[in-house]
């Protein structure tokens, strides 16, 4: 297990420390559950109770909770961001050697750069390019001619159809597929009839793909994520999608084909959007949203209807039926008035 000084902690997450940092530091948990030789952060005021009892050997806290600590503190403007600049130091996830496992395939053709780990059982199909110090975990496939930067990690049981592109740095967590075919059909008369998908899907530098992710090449054009985007698990991007750098979209969300996506964006879990619309930068949308048609000012976008209690909602409901009605006699009473004596 890694442990490290409080001093070296602070230095590192860029906090100020207020206290002797010799102190030996072994990982990092809540306010609630940490002992005496762990670190927590307080980032939510919902929690800020649980200063006064925690048994933490410090706590990351901004200036203004400061005062509230009896005990050691790490003090920055953002300790949410210290929590993950610690949690990124002391992290103990396992790291695979730099080898290429007796059951796996890799194809003559291939080009696997310096320090590469491929798992048990995994594939790198032919013409494949997987850069330096980069990662396939066990039963992963990756297909004809794709491309893999340098610093990939590529999760157990991940597939990579053909030609698929991934910058520097890029994580992708099990059961992802990308590369998939779109949702690219034409009705003859009742009868669907395949498109092929002839694009690829290219994923900038250092963006973090969840588990069970799908994310679909292109029809004709590329299919492209930009860099240091964050897509949670379960999330589906279709067919010739442009997202845009460090764009963060949260589980279950669906976003049709075609649809280009700004930079800064942060859509939230189970937001649906339709295909061909435009969302432009700096866009919030709030969970559970539909969005219809294009959004060209930055801001928040909510039109999913937060849960209830039944009965309010059924009367919600009926009311919302009776809109129509409702306007109707509006218009009828603003006729007559306007109607002259």
């Amino acid at each position: 297990m890694t442990s490290i000084t409080l001093s070296v902690l602070a230095e590192h997450i860029g906090a100020d420390i207020d206290c002797d940092g010799s102190a030996v530091v072994v990982g990092l948990n809540t306010l609630e559950n940490a002992n005496a030789q762990q670190v927590s952060f307080l980032a939510n005021k919902k929690y800020k109770s649980q200063l006064a009892d925690t048994n933490a050997l410090a706590v990351i806290v901004s200036p203004k909770e400061a005062a509230l600590i009896s005990g050691r503190a790490l003090i920055m403007d953002n300790p949410y961001l210290g929590y993950a600049k610690a949690a990124q130091l002391l992290d103990n996830s396992p790291v695979p050697a730099s080898t290429i496992h007796p059951t796996a395939f890799v194809d003559d053709s291939a080009v696997i750069g310096a320090n590469v780990h491929i798992g048990p059982n995994a594939t790198v199909d032919a013409e494949v390019v997987i850069g330096d110090d980069s990662s396939i975990g066990a039963g992963s496939y990756v297909g004809v001619g794709s491309s893999l930067g340098k610093g990939v990690t590529i999760k157990p049981n991940v597939t990579l159809y053909h030609h698929v592109v991934l910058g520097h740095g890029v994580t992708v967590h099990s059961n992802t597929v990308i590369g998939s075919d779109g949702f690219g059909f034409a009705n003859d008369k009742g009868c669907w009839e395949k498109i092929p998908q002839v694009g690829r899907v290219v994923i900038g530098d250092g963006t973090d793909i969840g588990a069970s992710v799908t994310i679909d090449r292109g029809a004709l054009d590329d299919t492209t994520i930009g860099k240091g985007a964050i897509i949670d698990n379960q999330v589906q991007i279709g067919h010739n999608c442009q997202i845009g750098d460090y764009t963060a979209i949260a589980g279950a969300s669906g976003i049709a084909g075609s649809t280009k996506v700004g930079n800064y964006c942060i859509i939230g879990g189970a937001v649906s959007m339709n295909g061909h619309i435009e969302i432009c930068d700096g866009v919030h949308i709030t969970g559970n949203s539909m969005i219809a048609k294009s959004i060209d000012k930055p801001g928040v976008y909510s039109s999913g209807i937060p849960a209830t209690d039944n009965r309010e909602w059924r009367r919600g409901v009926n009311r919302y039926n009776q809109l129509g009605d409702l306007f109707k006699r509006v218009k009828s009473l603003e006729q007559h008035l306007n109607e002259p004596d």
